[in-house]
C-alpha cells in the first residue's frame, strides 16, 4: 500500500497524516503579493514553495484546486500611489500602481514557471455595490455580538474568540503586554482588530452600513476563501511572518462567522540576505531580475530554494546559488549525455541484452523514485527529494547496461525528467542558433582534418557563447548550454 503524506499543521504544531475533506479533491488556499513593488526572491521563494507542494499533490493522484489571493488596495498602495502619480487622483493612481505591480509580479511567475492559480481573487473585487462580499461579513460578526462599531470603525472583539492565540501558540496576557492602542483607533481592547476603517480624505473607499469605507486587511482572505472554496476547505499557506496577526487574526473572525476554516495550515521559512533581513535601506534587495542579470537561470534559483526545508529559514547568498547551478549543471550534463548515446543506438538494441538485466536496471531506478516519493511525503522533504535525483547520476554512469541499452537510457531520462517536473525543474529542449552551429560544424570539420589548433580555438569560441562541448572516446561531441 502506497505511503501516505505527512504534513507539519502549524494549527496543531504536529506533523499529521494528510486526510483531505473530501479525496480526491484538495482545496488549497495561499497568501499572494499585497502589489506595492516589484516582487523579490522572497515572493519567488513563497510561491515556488506552494507551487511545489501543488504540483506533489497533483502527481500523487489529488485534484488540487488552488487560490491565491491579491492584496491590491492598503496603506502600502496608497503611499506609492502618492509617490508615483503626485497630483493625480488618488483612486486612478492606486488602481495604476496596483496594475503595474501586479503585471510585475505575474511577468515574474512565468518566467519561474510558476502554474497559474486556478482562481486569482483581487480584494477590491469583494467590495463593490453588486458583491458587497466583505461588507456582508462584518455585519454577519455584528450581528452575533463578535464585532462593534466605534467612531464610524468596526472591529474584531477579541474576547469573544474562544481560542484566540492557537494558530501562533500565544496566550492573550502575553499578547495584550505587547499590544498598545495607537493614536486615532477606536477600540475597546489593544488586540481588538479592524474589520471596516472609516474613510479617509480622498483615499479608496466604498460603501457600507458603517459609512465610506474600506475593510481590515484580515477581513480579505477569510471572505475570499469561503466564497471560492467554502466554509471548510483543506489547506491554508502563507509564509512564517503571517502567522501572528494576519492568519491568527482571519482564524478568529472565521471561527466567530460560524466557520470551520482551514484545516491544515503550512507556513514557510523567511529568506534572509546574509542573515539579514531583506530590505532596500539596507541595499540588499534582490529581485528577480537581478537573478538573471548576474546571469543565473529561474532553474538555479528553484535549485537554491530546495537546498534547505520549506518551514526553514533560507540564507541566500550567490555562493549558495553557485552550488545550485553547479547541481543543475550535472542533471542537465547526464540528460544530454543519455540523449547523445540514445541517437547511436538502434530500437532493436533490447534484443542483444538480457531481458533480466533490464529489469535489474529498471527495479534499481524504481527504487530511486519511491525514495523520492518517500521524502516528499515526509512534509515534503524537497532537500531530500533533490538529492534522489542526484543519486540518479551515477546510476547511469556506472552501470554498464544503462550505459549501452535503449531501453534503460530512455526509462532513467523520463524518470530524472518527472522527478524534475514535479520540483518545477523544466528541461525544455535546446538549440544551437545558426552562427553557433556554423562553429560547431567548422570545428568538427578541423578535427577531421586534425587542425587541433583551429578545433581547439572554436571550442574557446563556442565557450564565450555558452556552448560546452565534450569529445567521446568514437570521435564524437556532444554539446550543452552552460547554465
Amino acid at each position: 500500500m502506497e505511503n501516505k503524506i505527512k504534513i507539519h499543521n502549524s494549527l496543531t504544531r504536529k506533523t499529521e497524516e494528510f486526510q483531505p475533506l473530501n479525496s480526491p479533491e484538495v482545496k488549497m488556499y495561499v497568501c499572494g503579493p499585497t502589489v506595492y513593488d516589484e516582487p523579490h526572491i522572497g515572493h519567488a521563494r513563497s510561491a515556488y514553495v506552494f507551487d511545489v507542494i501543488r504540483r506533489y499533490l497533483a502527481y500523487r493522484g489529488f485534484k488540487v484546486k488552488f487560490v491565491r489571493n491579491v492584496t491590491d488596495v492598503d496603506d502600502k498602495i496608497i503611499d506609492k500611489a502618492k509617490k508615483e502619480y503626485p497630483g493625480e487622483d488618488l483612486n486612478a493612481a492606486v488602481k495604476k500602481v496596483s496594475e503595474k505591480y501586479l503585471g510585475l509580479y505575474h511577468q515574474d511567475m512565468k518566467l519561474l514557471g510558476i502554474l497559474e492559480p486556478d482562481a486569482e481573487p483581487k480584494a477590491t473585487e469583494y467590495l463593490t455595490s453588486d458583491r458587497p462580499l466583505m461588507q456582508n461579513f462584518i455585519a454577519g460578526l455584528n450581528e452575533k455580538g463578535a464585532a462593534y462599531v466605534s467612531g464610524g470603525d468596526v472591529y474584531f472583539d477579541i474576547k469573544k474568540a474562544k481560542s484566540y492565540g492557537k494558530l501562533s501558540n500565544q496566550s492573550l496576557d502575553k499578547m495584550e503586554s505587547g499590544t498598545r492602542v495607537m493614536a486615532g483607533e477606536n477600540k475597546r481592547d489593544p488586540l481588538d482588530f479592524a474589520l471596516w476603517k472609516s474613510a479617509k480624505p480622498d483615499e479608496p473607499s466604498w460603501d457600507s452600513p458603517w459609512g465610506k469605507g474600506r475593510p481590515g486587511w484580515h477581513m480579505e482572505c477569510s471572505v475570499m476563501s469561503s466564497e471560492l472554496l467554502g466554509d471548510e476547505f483543506d489547506i491554508h499557506g502563507g509564509g512564517l511572518d503571517l502567522i501572528f496577526p494576519h492568519h491568527e487574526n482571519e482564524l478568529a473572525q472565521s471561527e466567530a462567522a460560524g466557520k470551520k476554516f482551514a484545516k491544515y495550515w503550512i507556513h514557510h521559512g523567511l529568506l534572509t540576505i546574509n542573515a539579514q533581513k531583506m530590505s532596500k535601506s539596507l541595499g540588499n534587495f534582490v529581485t528577480f531580475k537581478d537573478i538573471l542579470l548576474k546571469g543565473y537561470s529561474a532553474e538555479v534559483l528553484k535549485i537554491c530554494y530546495l537546498t534547505v526545508h520549506y518551514s526553514k529559514p533560507l540564507d541566500f547568498s550567490w555562493e549558495r546559488m553557485d552550488g545550485a547551478r553547479e547541481e543543475l549543471d550535472r542533471i542537465k550534463e547526464c540528460i544530454s549525455k543519455i540523449d547523445y548515446r540514445i541517437s547511436q543506438r538502434k530500437e532493436d538494441w533490447m534484443q542483444s541484452a538480457p531481458v533480466i538485466k533490464y529489469l535489474d536496471f529498471k527495479k534499481e531506478i524504481d527504487g530511486l523514485i519511491e525514495k523520492f516519493k518517500n521524502a516528499m511525503d515526509d512534509d515534503f522533504n524537497t532537500p531530500q527529494a533533490k538529492s534522489v535525483i542526484l543519486q540518479m547520476m551515477p546510476v547511469f554512469y556506472i552501470n554498464q547496461l544503462g550505459l549501452e541499452n535503449i531501453e534503460c537510457l530512455k526509462y532513467v531520462k523520463n524518470a530524472i525528467i518527472e522527478l524534475c517536473n514535479i520540483l518545477g525543474l523544466s528541461f525544455k529542449e535546446d538549440a544551437l542558433t545558426l552562427e553557433e552551429k556554423h562553429l560547431f560544424e567548422e570545428r568538427q570539420n578541423a578535427r577531421e582534418n586534425k587542425n587541433y589548433k583551429l578545433a581547439d580555438e572554436l571550442r574557446k569560441a563556442l565557450e564565450a557563447k555558452g556552448i560546452i562541448l565534450e569529445d567521446t572516446k568514437d570521435g564524437q561531441t556532444t554539446w550543452r548550454r552552460k547554465i
